[in-house]
């Protein structure tokens, strides 16, 4: 049905690197998934109402805020394919995460109502009405959601949308979820044990989980978390491919939502090389992640010097040092000032957030080893941090 939908409404629907294309999918899988979500809330309501269960009704309402999920991911995707303004440079991409902190509460609050509703009913139990109807509900309730979770993840997948994958998983809970339900409803029958009130508690506290996993995952980007690895080796991979290009480090990525992202690096090349032709290159490469990885880049040249012997000795002596003693930390602006009475070894280090050791005790020594190599040397240290979730 979704590829029919597909062929019907997308136009170049293969072309999926297109922000019109991206944005056309996920609202065309956001109103799926609201009609649809709808549809079982409304005859899991009908099936919990005439049968009393309390775990079917339960059910009904995680429906609910699954079509409210499936409307945020249709708002999202609206929003973030609107144009720049100049009140917002950087487009409104992050509106997806703030609407869906907003449902996530909802959900939350949700929960814990069900989970209260369904104690009242271990404390007053009363008696569930068995009717093929509602066992043939939840029978196509639990179809339809494989169908949900399956094209999600194909779209998902076709249009690298974490959000897709996120609505497939919370698809395929789901369908445990009235799996759970389904056996209250067929235990109370076949056995007269009414389990229907800890089934309810049951899908509530689930609920309640995936509220709180759709909170998570929708706080983490607001608060500035770590770029996905595979992402930032993809940028490593290209910029590092280019013939001039030594190393590269302070790499940092700004997420202003899905599609709107920003990237600055500093990439080493030869002192002695010529400034044009590095200059060009550097354009070059900034284009060349805009077109394959659709963000922005700004990239600042970092001059390195490799035809002094003395430099490129104490380079690889620091190099031995931190792989013996610091494997994780890594090295970068490493230049050599000398003077009438003493050198400056001058460096930046990167150190993984909440590490081992102190960034002062790290530090320290460090400009004791130089220091120890000739006394005449003296270390002089910046300290980095890994904002690209590595030693970037």
């Amino acid at each position: 049905m979704i590829s029919l939908f597909a062929k019907l409404f997308i136009k170049d629907k293969e072309n999926t690197s297109s922000p019109e294309v991206r944005k056309a999918y996920g609202v065309l899988c956001g109103s799926m998934g609201i009609a649809l979500n709808i549809l079982l809330f409304a005859g899991k309501f009908l099936a919990g109402f005439f049968s009393n269960s309390i775990a079917i009704t339960a059910d009904a309402f995680n429906n609910l805020s699954d079509a409210g999920s499936s409307l945020i991911t249709l708002v999202g995707f609206q929003m973030a394919g609107q144009k720049p303004d100049p009140h917002h440079p950087f487009g409104h991409g992050r509106i997806e995460y703030l609407s869906g902190l907003f449902v996530s509460i909802a959900i939350l609050i949700m929960a814990f109502e069900l989970v209260r509703s369904s104690f009242d009913k271990i404390l007053h139990p009363q008696t569930v009405t068995f009717s093929p109807l509602t066992i043939l509900i939840l029978f196509v309730s639990i179809a339809v959601k494989l169908y949900m979770a399956y094209y999600n993840k194909n779209i998902g997948k076709k249009i690298d949308s974490a959000a897709m994958n996120a609505t497939a998983t919370d698809s395929l809970s789901d369908t445990l979820a009235t799996t759970v339900v389904l056996i209250a409803s067929l235990t109370a029958h076949f056995t007269g044990l009414q389990i229907d009130g800890p089934c309810g508690i049951l899908v509530g506290l689930f609920i309640f989980y995936a509220g709180y996993c759709a909170a998570r995952d929708t706080v983490s980007p607001l608060l500035g978390q770590a770029p996905d690895p595979a992402f930032v080796k993809n940028v490593e991979n290209i910029v590092m491919s280019y013939e001039h290009v030594q190393g590269i480090h302070d790499m940092v990525v700004h997420d202003y939502g899905p599609g709107r992202v920003m990237i600055s690096l500093h990439a080493e090349v030869s002192a002695d090389g010529n400034l044009l032709v590095l200059h060009d290159m550097i354009d070059n490469i900034e284009h060349h992640l805009h077109d394959e990885l659709h963000c922005e880049a700004v990239i600042h040249m970092d001059p390195v010097i490799t035809d002094d012997a003395q430099t490129n000795q104490l380079r690889q002596t620091l190099s031995d040092l931190l792989k013996n003693f610091y494997p994780e930390i890594r090295f970068h602006d490493f230049r050599v000032v000398k003077g009438p009475t003493h050198t400056n070894i001058i460096f930046d280090i990167v150190v993984p957030f909440a590490y081992r050791e102190s960034d002062e005790s790290i530090a320290d020594f460090l400009k004791k080893e130089i220091h120890r190599i000739d006394e005449t040397y003296f270390a002089v240290i910046q300290i980095d941090k890994a904002y690209a979730g590595n030693a970037l």
